[in-house]
Parts: structure tokens; C-alpha cells; sequence
């Protein structure tokens, strides 16, 4: 997970880690023995969820997004990283439905947590909050 404060995760990918993450997790516990049919059967996303809820990679990479963000608002206008990130690219976008951006992405991740309305920028200025 090394960069990965930059990405803009995309549905697709965060589908994929999740698959990647259960497939680890059903090496790491094997398979079960079924109580009533005694046979021996792969583990279920829930029970793999239950087993090990404290491991979730795409909960702690918004996370760590969030926390980048907040560095990032933190920086101010004249660094190239804010520039980049927060800026507006000239020229047309391709036809159909936008793609998302970075600043697009943390927005929908404060969304989930429960901050929605409220400029992330504005946010991370405010660090108690």
C-alpha cells in the first residue's frame, strides 16, 4: 500500500481489493467442516468478516486518503502538490460520464463518514474538528 494516498479509487479497484483481501483471508483460516453435513467447504464473505473484522485494506486506505487530504489543504496554494491535486486541468474531459477526480473521491469518503456539506478543505484547517 505504498502511495496509495494519491490514487482516486474507483469502484473496480476497491471491488478488487476487497476479493484480493478475502482470498488471503480463506488461505490464512482454510476451510470449515460443515456441522450438519460433516463436509469440508470454503468460508463465506460474513464469516470471514466475523473472523477478522479488524482487517479491512480499503477502509484503511480512506483513511489514510483522509489523512493525506488534510496535509494536503494544510500546505497552501503556492506548493505544487496542492496545485496538482486540488487544481483545475485545462482542456476538454472525454464525452460521457466524468471520471473521478481525487477531490471527488474525498468528498464521497467524508460523505461515509458523516461529513457531508462541509468543504474538506475548510475541514482540515480545523483540526479539532
Amino acid at each position: 500500500m505504498y502511495g496509495f494516498e494519491s490514487w482516486s479509487l474507483t469502484f473496480r479497484e476497491v471491488r478488487r481489493l476487497r476479493i484480493f483481501e478475502n482470498m488471503v483471508l480463506r488461505r490464512i483460516f482454510g476451510p470449515k467442516r460443515d456441522d450438519v453435513t460433516g463436509e469440508w467447504r470454503k468460508l463465506h464473505n460474513e464469516e470471514l468478516n466475523y473472523l477478522d473484522s479488524t482487517l479491512n485494506n480499503v477502509r484503511e486506505i480512506k483513511s489514510r486518503i483522509r489523512k493525506w487530504a488534510g496535509h494536503v489543504a494544510l500546505m497552501g496554494e503556492w506548493r505544487d502538490v496542492y496545485r496538482i491535486l486540488v487544481g483545475n486541468p485545462e482542456g476538454k474531459r472525454p464525452l460521457g460520464k466524468p471520471r473521478h477526480r481525487w477531490e471527488d473521491n474525498i468528498k464521497l469518503n467524508l460523505k461515509e463518514v458523516g461529513c457531508w456539506g462541509v468543504d474538506w478543505i475548510e475541514l482540515a484547517q480545523d483540526r479539532d474538528r
